[in-house]
Parts: C-alpha cells; structure tokens; sequence
C-alpha cells in the first residue's frame, strides 16, 4: 500500500509492453470484450460498468492482466478504479495490431455476453 492508503498500481512503460503479452491478454473472450468496450468509450470507465459474465474477483483478475500487459491504464478514484484503453501506447509499440483485433472481433459474436 501506498502510504496515503491508496495502492500504487504498476503498467509497463510504452517501451516494455511485450507483444506476447498483449496478445495473450486479448486472447480471453472477456477480456477481448472489455477492450471491446473500452475502446468506444469516450472517457475512463470504472470496472463495475462492464457487463461481463464473470464474478466480481474475476472480473478484477481480467483487469489486472489488462493492466499488467500494457493495454489498459487504470487509476483509483476514491473506492473505485478506473480504466482507459492505452491504445496511443499499443499504436506506437505494435502499428495496426489493436485496430486489427477490434475489427476482427467485430465480426465475432459476444462470447459470454450477457443478451
């Protein structure tokens, strides 16, 4: 813990985010969904607005590895965090990759989606 009390969450710098690492944190159909819902997002969205099939914990999970590979920032607004899509950082690290994935998921259906 931070010594405020608010826990300093760690993201990679745009130069360590690894390919390898991205691409297995979208591999996940619910986290592919979160992506999904972050990148036609406007501003940040806290974690407890995505409608995803999973457990809270899980959910909390997903976002962690999101985080962790490089394709997420998430920040603590008071009792909850907050989540942007990185995708400047992934467009200078790996051109054309996330633009990529998000089309081809387009043309998927929602796995696990709740109707």
């Amino acid at each position: 813990m931070h010594p405020s009390g608010t826990e300093t969450l760690a993201h990679p710098g745009r130069d360590e985010i690894e390919l390898a690492a991205v691409l297995h944190a979208l591999s996940d159909p619910v986290r592919l969904l979160m992506v999904r819902g972050l990148a036609g997002a406007i501003e940040a969205r806290s974690c407890g607005s995505f409608d995803v099939p999973v457990t809270k914990s899980t959910c909390t999970h997903h976002f962690k590895v999101l985080r962790e590979a490089g394709v997420i920032r998430q920040r603590q607004e008071g009792t909850k965090r907050v989540n942007l899509l990185r995708d400047d950082d992934l467009e200078a690290r790996f051109p054309g990759l996330l633009a990529t994935i998000l089309q081809a998921a387009e043309d998927q259906p929602l796995v696990g989606a709740r109707p």
